[in-house]
C-alpha cells in the first residue's frame, strides 16, 4: 500500500496543524455576508475582528483560537479499504495531537473528568473521539477532523420529548431550540451555528447534533423539504432575539441551523441541541489506494 504508517502520520499531523490555523471557507463566507448586512456598529466591529483573526492566524503560524476545542475524527471507508490501516488511525491521531500540542498549535486542555488531572499534551482516554462508518462503493478512506470549542458546549441541551410535547407544526421542538438559544445568550461565541439531532435514543440524537455542525457545509440546504423549512424558521426566530456577535447585540446571532434526523421509538422523541462557535476548525482528507490525496474544506 502507498499509504504507509509513516506517510499517514505526516499527513495527519499536517491536517491537525492546518485545521488549528484556519476556519473552513463556508464559515468565513457566512461571516463576510453577515458583516455586510449588520446594522449594529458594535457587532460590526466584533465581526471584523473575527475575520481579521481568521486571516492573521495562518500568516503568523498561531492557532486561530486559544481554546483547542474537542477533537472528533469522522472516518468513512469502502470495500477496498485496508482495515489494518484503519485500526492504526486512533494511535496515529493521538500521537499527532500530542505533538501538535507540544509545538504550540493546541493549548493542553484535556483532563481526567473527575480528578481534573491534566497530562499536559491533550492525551487521554478516548482522545480524540472517533466516528467510523462503512460506505458501500466508496473508493477512498475519508478523514474529517473537527475541533469543536467547549465554551459553546455550555449552552447545549438534550431532551426526551413525547409526541404530545412535539405539538402542532412542531411548535414544541421549535420552542425548545429557541429557548435553549435564549438561555445560552453570548456564551457559545455567536454568531454560532446550531446543530439539532432528532430521533434515535439519547446518544444518537446528541451525536447527530454534533455531526450536523461538524460535517455539513454551513451554507448548504437540507435536501429534506420539511427539515429545510424547520431550519429556516428556527434560524429566523433565533436571530430575532438580537443576541448578536459576541453577545453584544445586533442582527445576527446565528449563522445557520442544521438538522439531522433518524427514526425513533413511538414512545419517545429525543432531541439533541449542539452549538458551534464561529470558529469552524474543520479539515479533511481523502486517501486513495494509488496514492492520490484530496484535500477537503479548503476551496470556496
Amino acid at each position: 500500500m502507498f499509504w504507509t504508517q509513516e506517510k499517514l502520520y505526516e499527513e495527519i499531523y499536517n491536517l491537525i496543524v492546518d485545521t488549528c490555523l484556519n476556519i473552513a471557507p463556508d464559515a468565513k463566507d457566512l461571516l463576510q455576508q453577515t458583516l455586510k448586512k449588520e446594522t449594529n456598529d458594535t457587532a460590526k466591529s466584533m465581526l471584523q475582528t473575527m475575520l481579521d483573526d481568521s486571516e492573521m492566524a495562518s500568516k503568523v503560524d498561531k492557532p486561530i483560537c486559544q481554546s483547542p476545542g474537542y477533537a472528533t475524527v469522522y472516518i468513512s471507508f469502502g470495500e477496498n479499504a485496508n482495515l489494518e490501516e484503519i485500526k492504526e488511525l486512533k494511535e496515529i491521531y493521538a500521537e499527532a495531537l500530542s505533538k501538535a500540542t507540544k509545538n504550540g498549535y493546541l493549548r493542553p486542555s484535556m483532563v481526567h473528568p473527575l480528578t481534573r488531572k491534566n497530562p499536559g499534551d491533550n492525551s487521554g482516554v478516548g482522545i480524540p473521539n472517533f466516528e467510523i462508518k462503512f460506505v458501500k462503493g466508496q473508493r477512498y478512506i475519508e478523514h474529517i477532523l473537527s475541533f469543536k470549542g467547549c465554551g459553546a458546549e455550555l449552552g447545549n441541551a438534550m431532551k426526551i420529548m413525547t409526541t404530545a410535547q412535539l405539538g402542532k407544526n412542531y411548535v414544541g421542538l421549535k420552542k425548545l431550540v429557541i429557548e435553549t438559544a435564549l438561555a445560552a445568550g453570548g456564551k457559545p461565541c455567536p454568531p454560532y451555528v446550531i446543530g439539532v439531532g432528532i430521533g434515535g435514543q439519547m446518544d444518537v440524537a446528541c451525536k447527530l447534533a454534533r455531526q450536523a455542525v461538524s460535517i455539513r457545509d454551513w451554507r448548504d440546504s437540507n435536501p429534506d423539504p420539511m427539515l429545510k423549512e424547520l431550519e429556516e424558521d428556527i434560524y429566523e426566530k433565533i436571530n430575532s432575539l438580537k443576541i448578536g456577535a459576541a453577545g453584544t447585540g445586533g442582527d445576527t446571532s446565528c449563522l445557520a441551523v442544521k438538522i439531522e434526523m433518524v427514526s425513533t421509538h413511538t414512545a419517545i422523541l429525543p432531541i439533541g441541541i449542539s452549538f458551534h462557535c464561529w470558529v469552524a476548525r474543520r479539515g479533511g482528507l481523502r486517501f486513495y489506494p494509488d496514492g492520490k490525496k484530496e484535500i477537503l474544506f479548503r476551496g470556496n
